[in-house]
């Protein structure tokens, strides 16, 4: 790696209260950005919250899984669809969690609502899966609600005296919308969903979901609990054991975690720059370079030469990431018509991976986004964990519908989604992981959970948030409860 010059950057861990990590951190790095970053990337939002352990029976009790469907998700605002996912008057997407099944439906006006998918008859399901009608119409005896949740008709009216039909309204959900994304909350009160996300729609100004649309969608139930699952992907540092195939271009231990507040965190983890576990001798920048696009697959039989359109070459003086920057700006400006001359090198190659409490993790950046949601299973040891890809619609072009989500079982691997890509590898690591920990939380003698301070503060922030809503002591199995 050339040496970089810090002494000019008015950056520093210390000055922000942040701990120390090793090599050039966070803030350093977007002081040598090509472009003048955003204050959103350069502004920490650090506080110690203590380092008490976490009682294990939290990813392994029925007892707490219960506590967490009475108490917490009716509570909170719960990202439900894409607005792609239902464009039209009438389309409809059935969103199922915790025990609770709803219809979100395109309303004539354009507006969404959101109610219980639920037969006021006999309680059978109205709909199982997303499709498009203007009636809701029981598959047993025929009630019917139309697509705002007032109720139509029934079967053999003159059986149902007992019954007023202007009290037959499906119960409602509340909806909240932004970016393009679509929230529900199941009990009424509470902060609205701006207040819930803050500061995340600032931040997301620059970066505009509102302007995407799901190009791959993919879900998977995993044997874990959703909390060990969401928790694997609020870290950067397993990088070094669990994926190292991505040190010679990940800065695992560069990376930021920053918390605003009970709901919203983030995980800023550089690209384009070699981990400080990788040894440097003989290590030059297009070397950097190099690997960060071989990885990715797309080096052909003449990569390494001009003559490849995804070689990228280093000019002298620049860094790995000021090339591949620079390679990535040009490219998303022709793929979109918006232009990207302003975008630093961290939002085209880095991963800006936010998460709002409690299973809601968009990425920011212009680069095609991530989003990840995490959703439990029939017992504490499963789960659904799933992916979705959002691309920018090319400027002035129609938003067209978002693709349907294929969903793989228990015994699938990730890579039987090959629309994933590299993603599907590197998520079957993980997965190398994870039910092992559900199965030893499940063993452990001393029932306990550590964590680090700083690189799994989004954990901890994420756990203290879960405990206010429970009411129960930090870090404790509910039992109190």
């Amino acid at each position: 790696m050339a040496d970089i010059d810090f002494k000019s950057s008015t950056a520093s861990p210390e000055s922000c209260g942040l701990p120390v990590s090793e090599g050039i951190n966070w803030l350093e790095l977007m002081a040598q950005d090509s472009r003048p970053a955003p204050d959103v990337l350069t502004t920490p939002s650090y506080q110690n919250r203590g380092s008490k352990p976490l009682a294990a029976g939290r990813y392994t009790s029925e007892a707490f899984a219960k506590l967490e469907r009475e108490k917490m998700w009716p509570n909170v605002w719960q990202f439900a669809a894409r607005e792609e996912d239902l464009p039209e008057p009438g389309d409809y997407v059935v969103y199922e969690n915790a025990g609770r099944s709803f219809l979100i439906a395109r309303q004539d006006d354009g507006s969404v609502k959101a109610m219980h998918n639920v037969c006021l008859h006999r309680g059978r399901k109205l709909r199982l899966e997303d499709g498009a009608a203007d009636k809701f119409v029981c598959p047993f005896h025929g009630f019917a609600w139309k697509k705002d949740g007032s109720f139509d008709h029934m079967p053999c009216k003159w059986d149902f005296e007992h019954l007023d039909p202007a009290k037959l309204e499906l119960p409602q959900a509340e909806v909240g919308q932004w970016g393009g994304y679509i929230f529900i909350r199941e009990n009424a009160g509470g902060p609205s969903l701006e207040e819930f996300l803050a500061p995340l729609p600032d931040h997301f100004k620059r970066w505009r979901h509102e302007d995407c649309v799901t190009v791959m969608w993919v879900g998977k139930e995993v044997p874990a609990n959703w909390k060990v699952t969401a928790e694997a992907f609020m870290e950067a540092w397993h990088t070094i054991v669990t994926h190292p195939q991505l040190l010679p271009f990940t800065g695992d231990c560069n990376a930021a975690y920053w918390t605003w507040g009970d709901h919203v965190n983030v995980n800023l983890v550089p690209f384009g720059i070699m981990s400080p576990h990788i040894d440097p001798a003989g290590k030059t920048q297009q070397w950097v370079v190099d690997e960060f696009v071989k990885y990715n697959g797309r080096s052909g039989d003449n990569y390494e030469s001009a003559s490849d359109p995804y070689y990228v070459a280093v000019p002298e003086g620049q860094t790995a990431r000021e090339a591949l920057g620079a390679k990535m700006r040009a490219a998303y400006t022709e793929q979109t018509g918006y232009d990207h001359a302003d975008a630093t090198d961290a939002e085209l190659l880095d991963a800006l991976v936010y998460n709002v409490f409690p299973n809601f993790a968009p990425w920011g950046g212009f680069m095609p986004n991530i989003i990840y949601r995490w959703r439990p299973g029939k017992t504490p040891d499963t789960c659904i964990m799933e992916v979705r890809i959002l691309m920018r619609v090319k400027k002035g072009e129609k938003h067209p519908r978002g693709v349907p989500m294929k969903f793989l079982t228990l015994d699938q691997k990730w890579t039987e989604a090959p629309e994933l890509g590299i993603l599907g590898d590197v998520f079957e690591q993980d997965m190398d992981n994870l039910p092992y920990v559900q199965q030893g939380l499940h063993a452990s003698k001393n029932g306990e959970v550590q964590l680090a301070n700083y690189q799994e503060i989004r954990l901890r922030q994420f756990q203290q948030t879960l405990d206010k809503y429970l009411g129960i002591p930090e870090g404790s199995d509910g039992s109190e409860a």
